[in-house]
């Protein structure tokens, strides 16, 4: 190592004693962290593009270091959303520097990758609080019944209003109007549930029934719109 011939020239002083790292919390655990083997959690990370034309939302459960769990979930592009397989394939096995030191191949994931190495290091994990941290197998359980992520899509004009298009519920078939026009609820499927019916051996027609519901004054409507068509 080199210093300058200035730096050389001054004389030592002696620094006061360092008093340690600051303790992070892990799984239910104040410590400090001086290794990437030492960090563990489940956290989130969202993130974009340069042009923000889609985001992405990356979960990851680490364990002593170990990505051993993750969840990719895109909206927007269908580059980042093809690219998504590719990165639930790359990241369990790799250490959390290896993985944000890793093409993801989209910047989306590369952002999101780098938000969570933010919150497992500063120790702002979700699981930070938690005994042991959660099992893995918990990123599936974040999807819920179903197993598919929560989409929200609304689009609206000055000239013909809003439209809902797709919600928390799942894939909205009509809207519900009152005496004003103006949306007082609407009918949804549950795209999941309806596909999990249907894998399990019922046609097609009934487990569309089944899985169709409905939220807010939905009865009370005076006009019933499709979304999409109308």
């Amino acid at each position: 190592m080199h210093i300058t011939e200035d730096l050389q020239k001054k004389s030592f002083v002696c620094p006061v004693t360092s008093h340690g790292m600051s303790p992070i919390p892990q799984e239910g655990v104040f410590g400090e962290v001086k290794e990437i083997k030492q960090i563990s959690g489940f956290s989130h990370g969202c993130g974009t593009c340069a042009m923000k034309q889609g985001c992405c939302k990356l979960t990851l459960n680490v364990k002593k270091g170990i990505i051993q769990e993750a969840l990719v979930e895109t909206i927007g592009c269908s580059g980042m959303t093809h690219s998504a397989s590719m990165c639930s394939e790359i990241l369990p096995g790799k250490t959390i520097l290896e993985a944000i030191n890793t093409d993801l191949v989209c910047d989306a994931i590369n952002v999101s990758m780098r938000e969570i190495f933010l919150n497992l290091c500063y120790g702002r994990s979700q699981s930070a609080f938690t005994k042991d941290g959660l099992s893995v197998g918990a990123g599936m359980e974040d999807l819920g019944a179903g197993i598919r992520s929560m989409v929200g899509t609304a689009y609206g004009t000055v000239q013909k209003g809003p439209r809902y298009l797709e919600l928390a519920e799942g894939y909205i078939k009509k809207l519900a109007l009152d005496e004003k026009d103006r949306i007082i609820g609407y009918q949804y499927v549950h795209l999941g549930k309806m596909m999990e019916m249907i894998n399990s051996g019922m046609s097609a027609n009934e487990a569309i029934n089944k899985a169709m519901g409905t939220y807010g004054r939905f009865e009370e409507g005076i006009r019933f719109i499709n979304p999409r068509k109308e």
